[in-house]
């Protein structure tokens, strides 16, 4: 098989013709296998260049990858993957780019709880949640989250409570403090420790008691009258999460 023509491609990659068939190899691969020298090669060496080239590839594209943002190796096997990239080359990649420091599992546990707390509402629960599924091992996920004081998780609930309650327009305290345990359990934060700061707020609902009254009252007096009306006013209100209308005072 004779090597016929060099032609430069983009970034650190050629076009080398062999024979009629045309070949986009790196660098690397040409210098390793001296081919700016030779002008034949048998097949076993085409095969033997062209796996050394993939190789290559694999490597490239999973550091192109990373330097987009840090990945775990579970991510970066599933990248490699969908590129159909043979799982003897993603095992000698992976194994590479830990030798190379390009994959640090301490240091992805790290910066992605860091952005984690800097960048969103999520808590302790579901950073643990969404690391187990980038397949990171749940004693080091559960290590380093222990790093992080208590503190930082119960002033972001306190803030997360503090904001809930001052645009409340609508809910009663009890269908309100409702409605953010069960955020803030989405969120990934622990029940005791939602509960703690919840109970510090003494959340004042008269005013939306007597709109959400005098709502009800507007709707059921076409339909009701006399004591079946209190009776569907007070149903409504109680579904609302309003505990009986002796509460508050008209």
């Amino acid at each position: 098989m004779k090597v016929v023509k060099f032609i430069k491609d983009k970034g650190n990659k050629y076009k080398v013709i062999i024979d009629d068939e045309t070949y986009k190899l790196y660098d690397d691969t040409i210098i390793k296998y001296n081919l700016l020298s030779k002008k034949e090669i048998d097949k076993k060496l085409l095969d033997e260049i062209l796996s050394y080239n993939d190789e290559l590839l694999s490597y490239y594209e999973s550091i192109k990858y990373i330097n987009r943002k840090l990945r775990s190796e579970k991510e970066i096997r599933e990248y490699l993957k969908k590129k159909e990239i043979s799982a003897s080359i993603i095992n000698k990649t992976v194994k590479l780019l830990y030798d190379n420091n390009f994959l640090n599992e301490d240091l992805y546990l790290k910066s992605y709880i860091n952005d984690r707390i800097n960048l969103s509402n999520d808590g302790p629960l579901k950073i643990k949640r969404d690391l187990l599924k980038l397949g990171l091992k749940e004693e080091d996920i559960i290590d380093r989250l222990n790093t992080i004081s208590s503190d930082i998780w119960l002033d972001r609930i306190d803030t997360i409570v503090s904001k809930k309650i001052k645009g409340n327009s609508k809910y009663s305290s009890y269908m309100l403090k409702n409605k953010v345990l069960l955020n803030l359990t989405n969120l990934g934060y622990y029940k005791e420790d939602i509960l703690s700061i919840l109970n510090r707020y003494d959340i004042i609902d008269s005013d939306i008691y007597l709109k959400e009254k005098e709502k009800a009252y507007k709707e059921l007096s076409k339909k009701y009258s006399g004591y079946e009306l209190e009776q569907k006013i007070n149903a409504r209100l109680y579904r609302k999460g309003f505990r009986g209308s002796g509460s508050y005072e008209e």
